[in-house]
């Protein structure tokens, strides 16, 4: 099994770095291959709706969102990590969002996801929320801990004193990996379940 995970921090080693160290450690004492892709100092542009990319399989701009592609339709799970901007993730990382969940041409169902925000003080709710619901409007089950996923931290290393959050960031990772392995089993045991209702669209607008 593997997971992905997307580092939102433009700093090299910094907090959401630190963080993520912690959950990567309980992935692979668990036999999970983890792989972590920074995101943060990328220039990603934002999605145009150009639409191209339900014709070509792909996003028309041939960057990092296309090069992760691959990587999280293989994936069992998917992790987010984001410091905090004006109370929402860094916006390279909502545009890659943005662009690789709405150009895929894989099914993300029932891989499981997790996200973590990051700040001095405040401002993690809302960007929590932000990017739970790319997990949410994909059929993606999501792992929780014992408190909402945030950690807190300003300078380089800070977050090393919350002994709290970054528990909380490996105990996410262990259930995740239960839910991983869980959802494998009854793929297997269940298979009819995974059958759904075709698809209604309901537009307001007429």
């Amino acid at each position: 099994m593997n997971v992905l995970i997307l580092n939102g921090s433009p700093r090299v080693g910094g907090n959401s770095s630190l963080l993520i160290e912690q959950m990567v450690g309980e992935f692979e004492a668990n036999g999970v291959r983890a792989e972590v892709v920074s995101v943060g100092a990328k220039p990603v542009r934002g999605c145009i709706a150009c639409n191209a990319c339900a014709t070509k399989g792909r996003c028309v701009f041939d960057d990092l969102v296309n090069e992760i592609a691959p990587r999280f339709a293989a994936a069992d799970g998917l992790v987010v990590v984001s410091p905090v901007y004006f109370a929402s993730p860094n916006g390279s990382l909502i545009s890659l969002l943005d662009r690789l969940f709405y150009s895929r041409n894989y099914d993300v169902r029932y891989k499981v996801g997790a996200a973590f925000a990051i700040a001095r003080r405040a401002g993690t709710d809302t960007t929590f929320d932000v990017l739970n619901k790319y997990f949410t409007i994909s059929g993606m089950p999501v792992a929780s801990g014992d408190y909402w996923n945030n950690a807190f931290g300003r300078q380089k290393g800070e977050i090393e004193a919350d002994l709290e959050g970054l528990r909380n960031a490996r105990v996410v990772a262990r259930r995740m990996v239960f839910l991983m392995r869980a959802i494998a089993d009854a793929k297997s045991n269940y298979p009819a379940l995974l059958a759904e209702e075709d698809r209604v669209w309901t537009h307001f607008i007429r």
